[in-house]
């Protein structure tokens, strides 16, 4: 008497509840199908409860809950085709359907007693726990695919939902079990569901646009929880159905028979890489509208092309393109200067090596023609003669046909220009392409083309950075050897005239053994392995570094020097001595006859200034800061424009700094500004 007056009252209260939550959505207006929907599954679940209190039981009542569960799959299923595309997944069709289908089972087993007198209880059971089992799978679809702005919003409805449907799957799992044990929880689920009357009613409250994300694998997921709870529900109605009539023996057979064919249909689909790749095909085909999950094939194209530190970017656009298709490999083909055909990069190719061209107008024209066209390959469709008048126009190298494994050509194209044409190796199921591939494979082409067409002009911008590498230093050297020129030209003037005099004799000497050093020194600088200028900074003397430059240039002009040069500093001697000849060079054709130019060295703090001073004519504010130290610039007829530049970049690998101060008509002084040094002490010998 007890637990009959808990079954009345509390699914009296779950029917008050629902009835107060049906007409509080009804004040709240009906104007859209979800609040239809939604009015109608509190209506429907208040008779339902309504009737459980007064008929525990009862067929009615079974009908009453059959027809709940109906209107809150409805409701699910209209928030999941909300979206503009939801149509277009057939699969999450199915889902939905194979639940309905088994409530509609459910309906025909509730109907068998009163229209062929046929009653078996036990498999009811088992329909009713599948459909709650189904129906918390399209629950946990429909909150994992909702969008995150959407999620609040839906949340308490979806937790009202699960505690709906997890009580019915517990109280009929338990019913087929133990029905003693089933009965007391039956009694108190009308308490269960009036709890859920207040998550119901928070969740109606929201205004909130619901937006619900359908992806792909969510499907597939649904599918196959909702095959494996058919699986076991079959089997589990049959064994039942068998037992209730006594036909163990056969239900037996039956399950040792079933079991051996999805045994052997696994056995022959999960190891087959063609059996894999044909029922992805045809589940894609029949389950969906579009081929391609196109959020999920862009990101992972992306990610692919853009993956730091992976392989070369030619392999990652092969690679890219591989996912997409299944393919197991393929090449990126190119043209070199001649016109003809030449691998660029492989990524797991198994086809026929590249053959050599003797013809290369055949590739150029092959490659103008893809060019304008711009078309995806099907090189399938050329060899088995159904491919369109337009491909059959092509002129595609033969052995490219002759190559079984070759199977699609897409072309990369980059504002206008042909830069690659990707070969993809045939996947383990061919297909004919059709319109979804085309377009998919052109957008994702372009997006490739500018990242494959980065990765060339990079690789060409390298090359011309070594060759510019070589051509700057080849500036600089003949630059050198101008000045050596000049020097060695001075020198066999005065030798005409001070060949007896042997003090300049010894002199001639030492400047030729001077000379021929620094050309060895030059001629190794343009040597591939040589490396850049960058000073060997060291505790240095000045004072016989700024006397050779010095001496270098007296002899055609007045050098005067100026200050104590008996100090120390940091510097590279050989390149200081190179920067100074330049200075002392630029301030020498800057002076007119009789107008000395200075050196003078003093210390200045923490440094030393070595100071190149000339009384020319000098610069203006704007050359200086614009055009001075600019190579190829200057301001002296027949000049290279180097020796500032090539100053300026030794004292700064040294870890000085070069400034200048010039005036029109007053002269230009250049100063090297080098960090002081304390003279090595020398250890005594013992």
């Amino acid at each position: 008497m007890g637990l009959s007056l808990v079954t009345f009252w509390s699914h009296a209260l779950a029917a008050v509840l629902f009835v107060a939550l049906a007409g509080w959505q009804l004040a709240r207006g009906v104007r859209e199908p979800g609040q239809r929907l939604l009015l109608a599954a509190f209506a429907v679940t208040a008779l339902w409860a309504w009737m459980e209190a007064i008929l525990p039981a009862d067929t009615l009542t079974h009908f009453a809950e059959t027809g709940r569960n109906l209107i809150w799959i409805a409701w699910l299923y209209h928030l999941a085709a909300e979206r503009e595309d939801a149509g277009r997944q057939k699969g999450i069709r199915l889902v939905y359907g194979a639940v309905a289908a088994v409530l509609g089972l459910q309906f025909l087993l509730d109907v068998a007693p009163l229209v062929a007198g046929v009653s078996a209880p036990m498999a009811a059971i088992l329909l009713r726990t599948t459909a709650a089992a189904g129906a918390l799978v399209l629950v946990h679809n429909v909150y994992g695919q909702a969008a995150p702005s959407s999620r609040s919003a839906i949340r308490f409805v979806v937790i009202g939902l699960s505690a709906l449907w997890l009580y019915d799957l517990n109280l009929y799992t338990l019913a087929y079990v133990d029905g003693e044990f089933a009965a007391l929880l039956a009694d108190w689920r009308g308490l269960a569901v009036a709890l859920t009357a207040p998550l119901f009613a928070l969740g109606a409250r929201s205004g909130e646009a619901l937006r619900v994300r359908l992806s792909r694998a969510a499907t597939f997921q649904s599918l196959s929880l909702l095959a494996i709870c058919a699986y076991l529900a079959v089997v589990a109605i049959l064994a039942t159905a068998f037992r209730e009539t006594g036909a163990g023996q056969i239900i037996g057979n039956l399950a040792v028979l079933l079991l051996a064919l999805v045994t052997v249909a696994l056995m022959v689909i999960l190891p087959s890489s063609r059996a894999r790749a044909w029922a992805k095909v045809k589940i894609a085909k029949h389950f969906f509208e579009h081929r391609y999950d196109y959020r999920a094939e862009w990101l992972r194209f992306t990610a692919t092309l853009g993956e730091p530190g992976a392989a070369p970017m030619g392999q990652r656009v092969i690679k890219a393109f591989a996912d997409m298709l299944d393919a197991p490999g393929g090449l990126i083909l190119i043209t070199d200067d001649s016109g003809a055909l030449q691998r660029a990069s492989g990524w797991n190719w198994q086809g026929e090596k590249i053959p050599p061209v003797d013809d290369s107008d055949m590739g150029r024209d092959f490659w103008q023609a893809i060019a304008v066209e711009g078309r995806i390959l099907e090189l399938d469709g050329l060899r088995r003669n159904w491919a369109s008048p337009a491909d059959k126009a092509l002129p595609v190298p033969q052995w490219l046909i002759d190559d079984a494994h070759a199977w699609v050509g897409i072309p990369l194209q980059h504002n206008g220009l042909l830069v690659g044409l990707v070969i993809l190796g045939a996947p383990a199921h061919r297909r004919a392409l059709d319109w979804e591939d085309f377009d998919l494979m052109k957008t994702a082409g372009k997006q490739a083309a500018s990242n494959f067409a980065e990765a060339l002009g990079q690789e060409a911008l390298a090359k011309a950075q070594r060759f510019e590498e070589f051509n700057r230093r080849f500036a600089f050297i003949l630059h050198d050897i101008k000045n050596l020129v000049s020097q060695l030209s001075l020198l066999s003037r005065n030798a005409e005239k001070h060949a007896d005099n042997p003090d300049f004799r010894a002199d001639m000497v030492a400047t030729l053994k001077s000379s021929v050093g620094k050309m060895n020194t030059l001629l190794a600088r343009l040597s591939p392995g040589a490396q850049s200028s960058e000073g060997h900074a060291a505790p240095t003397r000045l004072k016989d570094i700024i006397a050779f430059a010095i001496a270098a240039k007296r002899r055609d002009h007045e050098v005067m020097l100026v200050g104590d040069s008996d100090v120390w500093a940091l510097a590279d001697g050989a390149q200081l001595e190179q920067a100074l000849g330049h200075l002392i060079q630029n301030a020498v054709d800057a002076s007119g006859n009789g107008e000395p130019v200075i050196v003078r060295v003093e210390p200045a703090g923490t440094e030393v200034a070595i100071t190149v001073a000339d009384r020319g004519e000098g610069m203006d504010a704007d050359f200086v800061r614009t055009r001075l130290f600019e190579p190829f610039v200057s301001t002296k007829d027949g000049g290279f424009g180097i020796g500032a530049y090539e100053a300026r970049s030794l004292v700064h690998a040294m870890g000085g700094r070069l400034s200048v101060e010039s005036r029109r008509d007053h002269g230009t002084s250049f100063t090297i500004h080098l960090p002081a040094a304390s003279a090595p002490q020398m250890r005594k010998s013992a």
